[in-house]
């Protein structure tokens, strides 16, 4: 039976079985020029987003297969990210990146000179009401609200943003000797985020998506003792309003790296979906995975893209992918992505095989 694609996205994250997983993928600007190319259409300039590697390009990837879309915060019109004298970017939070190719890499904290509650008091945060900020998620939802699933991106929810002013070794360390400034400056950022979270559930987001990088490709990041004293219980007083909303909305969380040990604690949160699934990271095998969690999460991901996009073949891609799908999508619950943004480091062809491997029919699958 055949479902267009927001039935099928809803049936998955509503727990049911589909025709077949719903495929979300993102890809990097690079990626998306040359796959523009390719299919002969005009390449539409990435959005002015902190997340807009995610919920770029989106005409692009619904015509190559997308059955969601993805919406986030933009840069106010009052302050768009601006390149410098220098040759340096500025965005509304006062990061500064230097602009190295494929990606920009951090070039300025802002705060990294914080140490008391006054640094972060004086600080200028942005506005998160800010004219311009919702006006390309609101175009999107409108363009595509009745025809795909809707997923608002909402990642580096609270320890990425707050390493990103302060610098990720300062901040790991201030965190330890409990410095006086990480409370307020992590109310701050999540006063923000709720703000930014609601809003998004309130133009029509069927997933939240927030996140943070708590894991490394070996191990955890940081300590469960940590994480519980200053993360979960933020986390949690943010899922309750972005719930208060839209009590339906389902709520997915996003970490790179060794993340299942944080898995427990946030089914505990009330998670609903998880992602990426980085393959070759500690412990996240599917098989594993699926057995353990599987009946309390779906999850959003798992599809390699450190080795099997960029360097298999399609064959060979489209073998390991039906595996996958075959374990993570059993009786439902999945929805077929690769495990970050698809690289300019993987071919047409690769990327290709992807979307067609990901359209397989769960009676083929399974």
């Amino acid at each position: 039976m055949f479902m267009n694609s927001r039935k099928r996205f809803l049936q998955t994250i509503n727990n049911k079985i589909p025709d077949r997983p719903p495929v979300v993928a993102t890809f990097t600007p690079q990626v998306a020029k040359k796959m523009s190319k390719y299919l002969g259409l005009s390449y539409e300039q990435p959005l002015d987003s902190m997340l807009s590697t995610r919920a770029s390009h989106m005409d692009l990837l619904v015509e190559l297969g997308n059955d969601a879309i993805v919406i986030a915060t933009c840069a106010p019109d009052t302050f768009p990210t601006k390149t410098l004298d220098n040759g340096l970017i500025e965005n509304e939070w006062g990061m500064i990146f230097k602009p190295l190719g494929l990606y920009n890499e951090f070039y300025v904290y802002p705060l990294a000179h914080a140490k008391t509650v006054d640094d972060i008091s004086n600080y200028k945060f942005p506005d998160p009401l800010a004219n311009g900020r919702w006006t390309a998620a609101e175009k999107n939802v409108v363009k595509y609200g009745k025809t795909h699933g809707i997923i608002a991106d909402l990642e580096t929810t609270l320890f990425e943003t707050a390493w990103y002013l302060v610098g990720l070794e300062k901040f790991l360390m201030d965190l330890l000797m409990e410095a006086e400034y990480i409370n307020p400056l992590l109310d701050k950022i999540q006063a923000i985020h709720t703000i930014y979270g609601k809003r998004l559930v309130e133009l029509g987001a069927d997933v939240l998506w927030c996140g943070d990088d708590f894991g490394t490709q070996q191990s955890q990041i940081m300590d469960m003792e940590t994480f519980r004293k200053y993360f979960k219980p933020r986390i949690n007083e943010m899922f309750s309003e972005y719930k208060k909303v839209n009590p339906e909305v389902k709520l997915a969380w996003h970490s790179c790296g060794a993340f299942r040990p944080f898995m427990p604690d946030f089914i505990e949160l009330g998670l609903d979906i998880v992602n990426p699934i980085q393959p070759m990271a500690a412990g996240m095998e599917p098989e594993m995975l699926k057995q353990d969690f599987g009946n309390e999460l779906i999850f959003f991901g798992g599809v390699c893209v450190q080795d099997l996009l960029p360097n298999k073949t399609p064959t060979e891609i489209q073998k390991e992918m039906k595996r996958r799908i075959s374990i993570l999508g059993e009786n439902g619950g999945y929805i077929v992505a690769p495990a970050h943004n698809i690289q300019d480091d993987t071919s047409i062809e690769n990327i290709l095989a992807f979307f067609d491997a990901g359209k397989s029919p769960y009676n083929i699958i399974t």
